[in-house]
């Protein structure tokens, strides 16, 4: 997940601080991303740094501010805004399908890929809690989700998303321990044929 696009997405309704942009934030993704002010603050500097984001003058902008200009301290602060650059950019990323390759590695299957050729690790262990985790984040989010009002798009949004993805992994996870017990019963080719995904994950 991409902050500098969440930023610049959030900064085009208008001038907004970095402490309401953490709310905003919190508030669109239903807080299942939670972000710290320094890492909006960070983000924010490396945004102006690149001429996509500027600050602006309370005094001239503070009836357009999205959500007010102070802090969570009722301490006022300077609030940004996007440059022509910024919506530009932001206007690109729009445009832009999302590719895998630009999400990251995945912790968890480089985990278990690498589990699976150190020895003396359990994968079998780590599989059955990392199950148990998922049921668990699946349970507290379908109940949640339940809960969200009809008209709240942007949150059963969000919640879906987090409910498929905690599915698809449980179905990956049980293939995975059918994939380890059949390679343990041959143990040389199955050491062999388990490396292949780890050099891939690179």
């Amino acid at each position: 997940m991409s902050v500098k696009f969440a930023l610049l997405a959030l900064l085009s309704r208008g001038p907004s601080t970095a402490y309401q942009l953490r709310k905003d934030f919190d508030a669109t993704t239903s807080q299942t991303w939670p972000l710290n002010i320094g890492q909006v603050s960070t983000t924010l500097q490396r945004l102006r740094r690149d001429g996509l984001v500027a600050q602006v003058s309370t005094g001239r902008d503070h009836d357009r501010l999205v959500g007010g200009s102070g802090d969570e301290h009722g301490t006022v602060t300077e609030p940004w805004q996007l440059t022509a650059e910024g919506h530009a950019e932001l206007d690109s990323w729009w445009q832009r399908p999302v590719s895998r390759q630009h999400r990251g590695r995945d912790e968890l299957v480089v985990k278990l890929a690498l589990a699976v050729i150190v020895p003396g690790v359990d994968v079998t262990a780590l599989v059955q809690a990392q199950r148990a985790a998922v049921q668990r984040l699946l349970h507290d989010v379908t109940r949640v989700r339940r809960e969200v009002d009809a008209a709240d798009v942007t949150a059963r949004l969000v919640l879906d998303s987090h409910i498929f993805q905690s599915e698809a992994e449980l179905r990956w996870l049980d293939a995975v321990e059918e994939t380890v017990a059949r390679a343990s019963e041959l143990p040389s080719r199955g050491a062999l044929s388990m490396v292949a995904p780890a050099r891939v994950l690179r």
